[in-house]
């Protein structure tokens, strides 16, 4: 998948809605999990030391429920609460999950700057691939 891309969504747990055309010229890692993922409890708090340490005006990492996934919105409301301080939203069921073509969760995609896909992660992966795949694509 390597054209560009984009859609709106709520945050999870706050008012608002978040657009990735806003952020071209950015490198965006989007995470997409699920409250219930074994993998995903693993992957999110790796992510969430990635999203400290990154430099805001070059990279924007964001967490996406996978509504059509959950167990309840409630459940998914809870955990980010309680876990993610990155910016948290919630997918309208599986529209963007289905966009990004995803199979698993937890499922990372990177887009470069231009706002085309440069690499998917899926269940599986090494974190360390994921780090180094930032790094190709920050100037």
């Amino acid at each position: 998948m390597n054209e560009s891309v984009n859609f709106t969504l709520s945050y999870i747990n706050k008012t608002g809605e978040w657009r990735l055309s806003d952020y071209k010229g950015k490198v965006i890692v989007l995470t997409f999990w699920a409250s219930w993922c074994p993998d995903c409890s693993v992957d999110l708090p790796k992510k969430e030391q990635l999203f400290q340490s990154m430099d805001p005006s070059k990279v924007e990492l964001v967490s996406i429920n996978v509504l059509g996934r959950e167990r309840s919105r409630e459940e998914a409301e809870k955990y980010a609460n309680k876990f993610l301080s990155q910016p948290s939203l919630i997918d309208n069921g599986r529209d963007v999950y289905d966009l990004f073509h995803c199979e698993g969760v937890p499922t990372t995609i990177i887009i470069d700057q231009q706002g085309k896909v440069h690499q998917t992660f899926g269940d599986k992966s090494n974190f360390l691939d994921i780090v180094q795949s930032i790094g190709e694509v920050v100037e």
